[in-house]
């Protein structure tokens, strides 16, 4: 196994022997699994477009694409256009219809492809003078778009609800309303404020416990539109508490980027599916655990999944917004994309200190998939920074 040089927190450079054997990539279907996992998939940028990154994205549409190509070879789904492809910090309204488009036709060129899009409101710019009227009208559209694609909803969180919502009655009106007209049943989605500051007091309730009861009256009140809801609140203790009270119609998918393993494998009362950002990072060792679960080897899925969680837990450390910059840089280590660029220049949101203890635990949890490789491309990465590796 190859070394290399690594900057320490307290600034000295010590050797890194890597010691990880790669997870290695094997094909499943998705009929492999015992629960239904979505990976939220990262675009790629394009780096040699002109233009201004913070201001006006660039998209590599090919490896973007054969990205998600990738998913559904691991028998994944692709939750598209989500958060995790930078929706709402880099990526808006005009590039994500683009995305949906062309993910789309993808899809259909596939009988396995397990697809759904994000919709929201993020085409509209909170303010003082959003009313409740305007923001039912632009998840109408949103869903309108996804829906006339052909195209399976996941109903995002607003940002301009969060701002103009004076009463919980106001959560329940909209999504009562949207609710009320998707053509097939959707997963709702409840991001906490550790993803996005904006989302802080959802539901109308600054405590998460109050606001699961006002998430859990919409849900009850429309549960024939609502497939599943995925929160990502990182506790698993509240996941647990309101997958226990969903009507059982309904399914838990957990975003919950701290506490998988343990969510999905389940207890006697229950367990989560999956729709988690984290899946596009460890896309081989997730499915490979999954399939381990499918034939009813709990060890060996803990084996897969276990190592992993460390290093989730380090991309998703707060700002936890800042995550999809770990994603992406393992993506570049691993391979599937020839830069470590974002769009929005997202890649400057982490430090040199950060990435390069995303590499040690990416090598503890056996994600490195040719290790040669990421030793390169980690050095080219140190020397940008001045680290002589």
């Amino acid at each position: 196994m190859p070394t290399i040089n690594l900057p320490n927190p307290d600034r000295t450079i010590s050797p890194y022997a890597l010691t990880g054997e790669p997870i290695p990539f094997v094909k499943f279907k998705a009929s492999d699994f015992p629960r239904i996992a979505f990976a939220a998939a990262h675009v790629v940028a394009d780096p040699l477009a002109v233009n201004d990154p913070w201001l006006t994205p660039a998209i590599d549409w090919d490896r973007t694409l054969a990205f998600r190509h990738r998913l559904w070879d691991l028998g994944l789904g692709v939750a598209e256009a989500m958060d995790t492809a930078q929706r709402g910090m880099g990526l808006t309204w005009t590039e994500a219809q683009e995305l949906i488009r062309r993910a789309q036709v993808e899809a259909k060129t596939r009988d396995d492809a397990l697809i759904a899009y994000g919709a929201g409101t993020d085409h509209l710019a909170p303010g003082p003078d959003v009313t409740i009227d305007d923001i039912i009208r632009a998840y109408e559209e949103q869903v309108g778009f996804v829906e006339g694609e052909g195209g399976r909803v996941i109903l995002m969180a607003s940002r301009a609800l969060a701002a103009a919502a004076s009463s919980p009655d106001d959560y329940a009106r909209v999504y009562g309303r949207i609710l009320s007209q998707v053509k097939q049943p959707v997963i709702l989605h409840w991001l906490g404020e550790m993803f996005d500051p904006a989302l802080q007091g959802y539901w109308g309730k600054a405590d998460h416990d109050a606001a699961m009861d006002v998430c859990l009256d919409v849900i009850a009140a429309n549960a024939d539109k609502v497939d599943g809801i995925k929160i990502s609140l990182l506790s698993a203790e509240k996941e647990i508490a309101m997958r226990r009270r969903l009507p059982e119609s309904v399914k838990m998918y957990t975003g919950d980027d701290f506490n998988y393993a343990e969510l999905i494998a389940g207890d006697d009362e229950g367990y989560s599916h999956a729709l988690l950002g984290i899946f596009d990072a460890i896309a081989p060792a997730a499915s490979a655990g999954l399939a381990a679960l499918g034939r009813g080897n709990d060890n060996e899925f803990f084996d897969l999944l276990e190592p992993t969680v460390p290093l989730s837990r380090h991309i998703f450390a707060a700002p936890t917004r800042f995550y999809k910059t770990g994603v992406v840089f393992l993506a570049y280590l691993n391979g599937l994309q020839d830069h470590f660029a974002m769009i929005g220049g997202q890649q400057s949101t982490r430090s040199l200190q950060h990435l390069a203890e995303l590499f040690r635990l990416a090598d503890k949890a056996r994600v490195l998939a040719d290790p040669e490789l990421a030793v390169k491309r980690m050095r080219d990465v140190l020397a940008v920074h001045g680290v002589a590796a």
